[in-house]
């Protein structure tokens, strides 16, 4: 077996033995990983802020003396920026697992950035939609990167909680967006085409902090190992451990294992679409399915929300903020509480649950909606206990597709089902549920909000039948890495 060089690239096919997976797993939960959901989760805060913003603005962007939107444009360019994260999301999502996790962290936020800051300046309804659509590009390749680092950083035993908390991280922002659209929307305050345009300015201008934040996050040693670079692999995870002893943390070294790892420069499609159509099939259908169900039930309920408010309830655009505050408490909530128990009951009993909890709650507050039997506050409380669920049940779908496949094409394999579940429930959602709004029947939008229930109960089904069971075990042994060394 030839011995690795300090610090550079081996050649590839090469044998390596390394200890680094069962070192990272073993490690006890430190300093060091909660500055990864830090600095990882301030780029949920970030896009949950722009999002919430953009949701807000809804009513501002069909009072804008400049692009006058109906309920159709706003739900088409909603459904713009979601195709750009799909596509983004494949793109991308085959760049990290060439590339590696850290490189695509600064090309995807300087995608979103820059896109972001163009929407600000947009000036009919296709400048608009073009800049939403490299906006989800950005947000897109951010999914897959930052969850990758997530699976491959973090200790076996506390993955499902870090996950659904980072993922659920994008309500804190949504929350800030929501108060800040209440002063921002304000035509006291500012003129009626200015307010909308700083939401966006503002957003794309927060993007250069999170530079920093990120500037000291190391690359996956898992990725380093696999890639040929073991003696850069081990140097990280060497400066983690340090770093925990320096804490008094204690490290049990009595469960270290050795795994024999063949290196490569990349993993052709081929056999990449052979792992996830083939050789992990069950957990493909469980995948698409999850995250097909999860991106409806958001991304149409959620975009939405605001027309809603304003076209039923008549909601004045500036104080939909104060509706969205209690929205966003529910949907951070949820995760965080209920992240530890798909570490400690199981993923499988928890995707059950989340999922078919939050479709029946999705059917009976439709029904009331439909029935007029709500009020404004009364739909907003019904949607705060429907998210809770709701919530962990999508971050849970992201867990889930990240941690299911080899971490050879783990990033494209969370691009693939991100793009898939959300090009057929994502971008569909939006839009229809625009235009059944836009119908003036509360029935119509009843009948978008029960595909979202069938959906969710769908993949609840699934997830009984196909789910894996991953808590507390290692990466490697959920998913056997495709560059595994047979002894």
């Amino acid at each position: 077996m030839q011995k690795p060089v300090a610090s550079e690239r081996i050649e590839s096919g090469t044998v390596v033995e390394t200890t680094i997976p069962s070192r990272l797993d073993r490690l006890p939960f430190g300093q060091f990983h909660v500055l990864v959901i830090v600095a990882l989760g301030i780029t949920w805060i970030l896009d949950g802020l722009e999002v919430t913003l953009v949701g807000a603005i809804a009513g501002a962007l069909k009072e804008s003396p400049t692009l006058r939107f109906t309920n159709t444009d706003v739900g088409i360019t909603n459904s713009s920026y979601l195709a750009g994260a799909v596509l983004g999301g494949l793109f991308f999502g085959w760049l990290t697992d060439r590339l590696g996790r850290k490189k695509l962290f600064f090309i995807t936020l300087t995608t979103y950035m820059i896109a972001t800051i163009a929407t600000a300046f947009s000036w009919n309804l296709l400048s608009f939609s073009l800049f939403r659509f490299l906006t989800g590009a950005g947000i897109g390749g951010e999914y897959t990167a930052v969850n990758s680092t997530i699976q491959e950083l973090v200790p076996a035993r506390y993955r499902g909680w870090t996950d659904l908390t980072i993922n659920g991280s994008f309500w804190l922002g949504a929350a800030l967006g929501a108060l800040g659209s209440v002063f921002l929307l304000d035509s006291r305050l500012l003129p009626a085409d200015m307010g909308w345009r700083l939401t966006f300015l503002i957003g794309g201008g927060l993007s250069a902090f999170i530079f920093l934040l990120r500037l000291w996050i190391p690359e996956s040693p898992r990725w380093l190992i696999t890639h040929g670079m073991p003696e850069k692999a081990g140097k990280i995870v060497g400066d983690i451990e340090a770093r925990l002893r320096s804490e008094n943390h204690i490290l049990d070294d009595s469960s270290i294992t050795t795994t024999r790892l063949k290196t490569r420069s990349h993993t052709p499609l081929l056999e990449v679409a052979r792992s996830i159509l083939k050789t992990n099939r069950d957990r493909a259908i469980v995948g698409f399915s999850l995250m097909t169900a999860q991106a409806y039930f958001y991304n149409a309920i959620f975009f939405t929300y605001a027309l809603v408010l304003s076209s039923f309830y008549g909601v004045r655009t500036d104080k939909i903020g104060w509706y969205l505050l209690p929205f966003a408490a529910g949907n951070f909530l949820g995760p965080l509480l209920l992240g530890r128990l798909f570490d400690i009951w199981g993923r499988r009993p928890m995707l059950i649950t989340t999922y078919s909890v939050s479709a029946v709650l999705l059917a009976v507050t439709g029904y009331l909606f439909a029935a007029d039997l709500v009020s404004d506050s009364m739909l907003t409380v019904a949607w705060v206990i429907v998210f809770f669920f709701g919530s962990a049940a999508a971050s849970a779908a992201y867990l889930t597709v990240s941690e299911s496949f080899p971490l050879e094409v783990r990033a494209l394999a969370i691009s693939l089902f991100y793009a898939v579940g959300t090009g057929v429930g994502g971008v569909i959602g939006p839009a229809l549920l625009g235009h059944l709004i836009d119908t003036g029947s509360r029935y119509s939008v009843f009948k978008g909000y029960l595909i979202g229930t069938a959906l969710m109960l769908i993949a609840a089904g699934i997830a009984w039948l196909k789910a894996v069971a991953a808590e507390g075990k290692p990466l490697e042994q959920v998913a056997r890495p495709l560059s595994l060394a047979d002894e």
